[in-house]
């Protein structure tokens, strides 16, 4: 039986109990689970289409990698990037989870990701025996660490820290990586949520200033969960790397990992519609800015959070403390430790909560200090 560590947010189950006894109710604040409305026109796409009896394509309809590569052309300034070179996937993190295995990954090999990140990078690396180093810079690791390095995780803008990277951080990436002869993936899938002066300025590896305009070994990685509420979809893809897509394309036809052809279909229409993806930018902006104030009242300092659905916050003690502090206000958080131990001082606090319900954590952070 294959042994792997236990799913961290099972540890939360004490929290949750001591949050639920607020007179108030719970305010999640944890997972990131969108809880706004599909939009009308994505979910009529899907009603649309629900007449599929016959199996759908694994490397995606004509329709839905023409919408794919038409979007990284419009919103990620990415040229040179054919029809060929991109493919659904069901949901990002299917993509995180095995995408060493259809690299043909293994034991003595090495996955590098960063230091504070989401946990299935390392899942990832551990399903098929290569060993994760958490490594914000591939100057951390040794020669002798540097020379087994197949695949390289970048994560920006990042989850749960909001990081971003410029263009010539990535390019020296990619620099080091081809160096190397390693892959480089980028998870990019909050790249609609840049805050402030960094909207619409979050680049992809895909994008020329970043390689030169040579694709080969660079993936990125896209979901619509975040901003086009379709979590439930299991709607995403992968793009880049013209070099190795084909045989990434045939083993997940080997391995029937298929995105089911009307979600497919509702692909089409939400990326081809910007409305709604401003519409949602601007919910979770005004969340963004009547939680953050409340948070520092409380005591919290917010680091990075400049992009994604996360505020990345501190107060010096240990993760769980604060997490308690938060229960006893009916406030769920995710513990900064679940994703690596240079967050072991820091909380993540989702966006991801109705209106009324981020007003009561509002409410209740402000009270906690007058008391």
């Amino acid at each position: 039986m294959l042994q792997l560590p236990d799913y961290p947010w099972n540890q939360l189950a004490p929290y949750r109990e001591l949050a639920a006894q607020h007179p108030g109710g719970v305010v999640d604040l944890s997972i990131g689970t969108p809880i706004d409305d599909t939009p009308q026109n994505i979910q009529d796409a899907l009603a649309a289409a629900s007449n599929s009896h016959g199996y759908p394509t694994t490397h995606g309809t004509a329709e839905v990698r023409q919408a794919i590569v038409d979007w990284f052309a419009r919103r990620r300034n990415v040229t040179g990037l054919g029809v060929d070179d991109v493919m659904p996937t069901v949901g990002s993190k299917e993509m995180v989870a095995w995408l060493p295995l259809f690299l043909g990954l293994g034991a003595g090999d090495i996955v590098v990701r960063p230091q504070i990140a989401y946990p299935t990078y390392d899942i990832g690396a551990q399903l098929v025996g290569a060993t994760p180093i958490a490594a914000d810079e591939l100057s951390q690791l040794t020669d002798e660490q540097r020379a087994k390095v197949k695949l390289i995780w970048v994560n920006s803008p990042g989850n749960p820290t909001g990081k971003v990277r410029d263009v010539q951080s990535l390019a020296e990436i990619v620099r080091q990586a081809r160096e190397l002869g390693a892959v480089v993936a980028s998870d990019e899938c909050y790249a609609e949520l840049g805050w402030g002066e960094v909207r619409d300025q979050v680049p992809s590896i895909l994008d020329p200033r970043v390689n030169g305009g040579n694709l080969d070994d660079l993936f990125a990685l896209y979901s619509l969960s975040k901003q086009s509420n379709l979590a439930g979809y299991r709607a995403a893809f992968i793009a880049g790397a013209p070099n190795l897509m084909p045989a990434l394309v045939n083993g997940r036809k080997h391995a029937g990992m298929i995105v089911p052809g009307p979600i497919q279909h509702a692909m089409v229409v939400a990326l081809n519609d910007e409305e709604h993806v401003r519409v949602q930018y601007d919910v979770y902006r005004a969340r963004r800015e009547a939680l953050a104030p409340a948070l520092r009242n409380f005591g919290l300092q917010i680091e990075d959070s400049v992009a994604g659905l996360y505020l990345w916050c501190t107060e010096g003690r240990p993760s769980f403390e604060t997490i308690n502090r938060l229960a006893e206000l009916g406030i769920v958080a995710g513990p900064g430790v679940f994703y690596g131990t240079a967050g072991e001082k820091h909380v993540r606090v989702a966006l991801t909560a109705s209106d009324e319900r981020i007003a009561a954590a509002v409410e209740r952070l402000n009270s906690s200090v007058n008391r």
